[in-house]
């Protein structure tokens, strides 16, 4: 069983708390940053790219969170906090290497045999331009790409993926973008209906 962790840092006057927990169905590892009750701020961390290499276990999972929970830690106490938090709904590979990916209908509910993602993928903050894009539907290291796509000059794409037959009520599908020799990958649940 995965623990999260929970710590509390003194900076000058101000007590942030840090929380850290693994979010297995969707395998992203998250932190949170809070002041007073309030979020402040969240990094959330892909290892999807690492589950489908062979011998990756919970304990490497674990210490994956683990680092990425000081890491935190330490940008808070060295008043840099908001330097390492990532915009609302972008995912950095925990690699951190700044490519992010963005989901932007990842409320949509699809019907029929297709979704399209509504994706933007930004490296350091910028724009991501021609930044390839491929789905695969097994989440395994020599499942076939799916489907593919890239995005245009403001970071945004389009994924069209045929949804297979079955009638389940989520189809996983693994996202990953390159770019520039970056790389980060993305564990979606599309919603169907």
């Amino acid at each position: 069983m995965i623990f999260g962790f929970n710590t509390d840092a003194k900076v000058g006057d101000t007590v942030y708390h840090v929380q850290s927990e693994a979010r297995e169905n969707d395998l992203l590892l998250q932190t949170q940053v809070f002041v007073k009750g309030h979020c402040i701020g969240k990094r959330a961390s892909s290892y999807a790219e690492k589950t489908v290499q062979p011998g990756f276990s919970v304990e490497q999972m674990h210490e994956l969170l683990k680092a990425q929970h000081r890491m935190m830690l330490e940008a808070v106490r060295e008043s840099r906090a908001e330097s390492v938090f990532c915009s609302d709904g972008e995912v950095q590979d925990v690699n951190a290497g700044g490519l992010a990916v963005k989901w932007v209908n990842s409320d949509a509910v699809f019907s029929g045999g297709t979704a399209t993602l509504k994706l933007f993928i930004r490296d350091l903050g910028v724009a991501a331009d021609g930044a390839l894009i491929t789905s695969r539907l097994s989440l395994t290291a020599d499942a076939h790409i799916h489907s593919q796509s890239a995005t245009e000059v403001d970071g945004s794409a389009d994924l069209e993926i045929t949804l297979p037959g079955e009638s389940a009520t989520e189809t996983p599908v693994l996202v990953r973008a390159i770019y520039n020799e970056k790389s980060v990958t993305r564990k979606f649940r599309l919603k169907r209906g």
